[in-house]
């Protein structure tokens, strides 16, 4: 049942040596910092509280299936380490795109920055601005306050990446990893929420269904983005489970908007009879689900099953991504849309 490969202006610079990548606070320009990064140095009390967050992570996604078609579905939630291979290979794909994703925030920040307004409430009990005439009224409230600026634009982004065996083939696999490091430095130079998430079916008959906590929403680190680079083609694909687990997640999210997007190259497909219409019609319900509970959807097809893809998702919220070269900086522009 698996797929097989063959299926179908202030730029700032990255160093060279990967062990000097770590990004911690951005400086007063916005522009990445970096120093020096050692996943070997965790405490014991770090990797105790990354193994409370792992088996967290575990318990949500299995209540959130609880009542689905997939609550018999062996689950395990993994949250990625990374090394310095990671390290090296986060260098040399993210040199030629940082100066895009650079441009492209640029572009974007003076949207999102909040309006000044000189505008003053007045009768107010405390406040910057003492107002005399106020006086006369002997209530106390002699004093303005700024009003609060305009409401900027309120957005988190959820980003599924498909780790079929079939990612392998093409190139798509690189092609994916380029792109989620895009859309993940833009999401940090605009201060977008961020959740990124890797699944794959059918490892074992003791874990049915896989799924990676790459970057996540309750405990963000700099090192993250080295963990992107443990996602690799594996063996099958549940969309929907996995679909179903990341939008109940963006929908407790304060933001206004909640954008879920998947990267696939193919139709979902899973064992025991997780394929075809029954699969098909599983994806559908969870969109309209979520739909309601105000989650946006958009599914970037790069694989030769675009059409089948484009039919599930409908299409409204399907982007093709034929092009690999042109895929980053065109997902990045389309989540700059949604601002």
């Amino acid at each position: 049942m698996k797929k097989s490969a063959d299926s179908d202006n202030n730029s700032s610079q990255v160093s060279d040596d990967p062990a000097q990548i770590e990004r911690s606070t951005p400086g007063e320009d916005g522009t990445p910092r970096y120093h020096q990064a050692n996943p070997e140095s965790a405490s014991e009390e770090a990797k105790q509280q990354e193994r409370d967050f792992r088996k967290k992570l575990n318990q949500a996604a299995r209540e959130v299936i609880s009542d689905s078609i997939h609550r018999k579905v062996k689950l395990i939630v993994h949250r990625p380490d990374y090394d310095q291979e990671n390290q090296q290979e986060y260098v040399r794909l993210s040199k030629g795109l940082m100066p895009i994703v650079q441009q492209l925030a640029r572009k974007t920040l003076p949207y999102l920055e909040h309006e000044v307004t000189s505008d003053f409430a007045r009768n107010r009990y405390y406040g910057s601005k003492f107002q005399a005439d106020s006086v006369a009224y002997k209530d106390y409230k002699y004093f303005a306050k700024k009003r609060p600026p305009t409401e900027s634009p309120s957005l988190v982004v959820g980003l599924r990446v498909d780790e079929s065996a079939s990612m392998s083939a093409f190139g798509r696999l690189e092609a994916a990893k380029r792109a989620v490091i895009a859309v993940y430095e833009f999401c940090q130079l605009c201060h977008i929420p961020v959740l990124i998430y890797g699944d794959t079916a059918d490892v074992s008959r003791l874990e049915q269904m896989s799924v990676f906590a790459y970057v996540d929403l309750d405990k963000t680190d700099a090192t993250d983005r080295f963990r992107l680079m443990r996602i690799q083609a594996r063996s099958n694909n549940r969309d929907g489970m996995a679909l179903r687990i990341m939008a109940e997640r963006l929908v407790v999210c304060p933001q206004q908007t909640k954008l879920l997007i998947s990267i696939s190259d193919g139709q979902p497909k899973a064992l025991d009879d997780y394929t075809g219409s029954h699969a098909v019609a599983d994806m559908q319900q969870t969109i309209q689900e979520y739909e309601r509970k105000g989650v946006a959807f958009l599914a970037a097809a790069i694989g030769q099953d675009k059409e089948v893809i484009s039919e599930i998702y409908g299409k409204e919220r399907f982007l093709d991504m034929t092009n690999l070269h042109e895929f980053p900086a065109k997902l990045v522009r389309m989540i700059a849309r949604y601002l």
